[in-house]
């Protein structure tokens, strides 16, 4: 007896049969595209989501005929949004990811007319392209025909999570739940509900958003015929990617703060209440459990990891194990400093327009300075949310787990610890996502954790002076405030 996993990411889509104790039987990955249409911009293709997640349904249950699948649980990238025909349940455009930064004129113009300090009471959020109800209005907008055919009723509108659950179900169910619903701005946190003046200042009808239910409840059965799944197979638990790894922290060892470490990276930590925040981080849900909502905080990066894969090409790398290489050759970055501003800056500074600056040349930089310096930049970022997040709750941590793809590699882990002077714990098994899904889905049937001790993690503990930190930390400070006034970009010559 096992609980299917799906972790719809934006680089990469995985399968996982999860046995009831979180032993994993059988997984497998796809890479996944992401698009650039204009800079600035990111999307996927809705339909290359679908295909995906339900080709590695098939192949993970082929890796492993002899296992039982209890339930699927789905774990998904959140903030990408997907507009569709409630009949023929196919896309009228991309998938817009969280990165895209198309509907910044909107969020800016509701800004200038003096509703950000509202969307932030309601939502929990602040006024950003990376947040789902913006893109879902430009949706709206550019798609011919789309504001009449919703107002008809025959579009449905959703985050990843609802678009799979409506594709696996073959139209059957038309549902979220309040962790991806949070990460909308159409969502309030007071409420627990969609919010009608969210949605007006949007221009979003609420009719075409999903039904929010509690995250560990019955969100339909897989379509027969549509996957080597049994008929009548549960769809039994849904979580943003983040929230379920958070959630998998929390239960398999006790973590008070985590930070999920892909493309982006999300650091979160569970709150007992919603805080208000005045440091530049999100309010939001983790998960229900019947009426039960989970409240926490969290800071989110544009671009982590995808830093590395930038860097990567940028200097002619063949892949991120030569990036590593190249910078563990020197002991520090001889003062560069990369701030991999991409796709603008997320928290705690909240700034759309930022570019990405390499600064801190000289004749003596080498290549090996810029790729040291990337991972510096990742370190760094994380240590600038977790740094807020502290002054949030009034409290320091003296530690914080890790998980995700970037977490893999030790010299990033062992620089988190230099430069945020802290213990790091980084689990073993580093699905988090995914195991936090099963175990939301395998303790909702009532399959028992058999859990006796932690999970075995790898720690890095500080090793750098106060002295060399302070400079990094200063050097890291001057390049942001350079980021953060853009120069405006020249136009082409006609």
């Amino acid at each position: 007896m096992a609980i299917l996993a799906l972790d719809q990411g934006t680089s990469n889509s995985k399968a996982l049969l999860v046995a009831p104790d979180g032993t994993v039987l059988a997984s497998r990955a796809r890479s996944m595209r992401v698009d650039h249409p204009k800079p600035g911009w990111a999307e996927q293709s809705a339909l290359d989501i679908r295909d995906t997640i339900v080709g590695l349904i098939d192949e993970v249950v082929a890796a492993a005929p002899d296992v039982s699948v209890a339930a699927v649980a789905i774990a998904n990238q959140r903030e990408t949004v997907v507009l569709w025909d409630a009949d023929t349940g196919l896309p009228l455009g991309p998938a817009v990811i969280w990165q895209c930064g198309r509907s910044a004129e909107r969020c800016a113009a509701l800004r200038e007319a003096g509703h950000a300090d509202d969307i932030f009471a309601r939502s929990g959020l602040a006024l950003d392209p990376m947040f789902s109800a913006g893109k879902l209005a430009w949706l709206l907008n550019s798609v011919p025909g789309a504001r009449d055919r919703a107002a008809a009723g025959t579009l449905r509108a959703g985050t990843i999570d609802s678009w799979l659950v409506w594709q696996l179900t073959a139209g059957a169910i038309h549902a979220t739940e309040p962790g991806n619903a949070a990460r909308t701005q159409l969502f309030n946190l007071d409420t627990l509900s969609w919010d009608a003046e969210l949605a007006r200042l949007f221009d979003v009808p609420l009719a075409i958003l999903p039904k929010i239910q509690p995250s560990d409840s019955h969100f339909g059965s897989v379509a027969p015929g549509l996957t080597a799944l049994p008929d009548a197979t549960p769809i039994h638990a849904v979580l943003g990617d983040s929230h379920a790894a958070l959630f998998e922290h929390i239960a398999a060892s006790g973590a008070q703060v985590k930070a999920t470490m892909g493309t982006g990276s999300s650091v979160m930590a569970a709150t007992d209440r919603r805080i208000h925040s005045t440091h530049g981080l999100s309010s939001t849900i983790g998960w229900s459990r019947g009426d039960i909502a989970q409240h926490a905080i969290e800071g989110n990066i544009m671009v982590s990891g995808q830093a590395a894969a930038f860097a990567t090409e940028l200097l002619g790398l063949t892949d991120e194990t030569a990036l590593t290489d190249l910078a563990a050759t020197v002991d520090d970055s001889a003062g560069v400093v990369f701030v991999p501003a991409l796709a603008g800056l997320g928290a705690p500074h909240w700034c759309s327009d930022a570019r990405g600056t390499i600064s801190g040349l000289t004749l003596a930089t080498r290549p090996a300075h810029v790729a040291r310096a990337t991972f510096e930049a990742i370190a760094l970022q994380i240590g600038d949310v977790l740094v807020a997040i502290e002054a949030d709750l009034g409290r320091p941590f003296g530690e914080m787990s890790v998980d995700g793809g970037a977490a893999r590699n030790d010299l990033l882990a062992q620089l988190l610890a230099d430069l945020l002077d802290r213990r790091i714990v980084r689990p073993r098994v580093a699905e988090a996502s995914a195991l936090g899904a099963a175990r939301l889905a395998a303790e909702a049937l009532g399959l028992t954790r058999t859990d006796t001790a932690p999970a075995p993690a790898d720690s890095f503990h500080p090793s750098l002076s106060a002295a060399r930190r302070k400079a990094i930390h200063h050097h890291w400070q001057s390049a942001i405030t350079r980021a953060l006034r853009p120069e405006p970009v020249p136009s082409a010559p006609e």
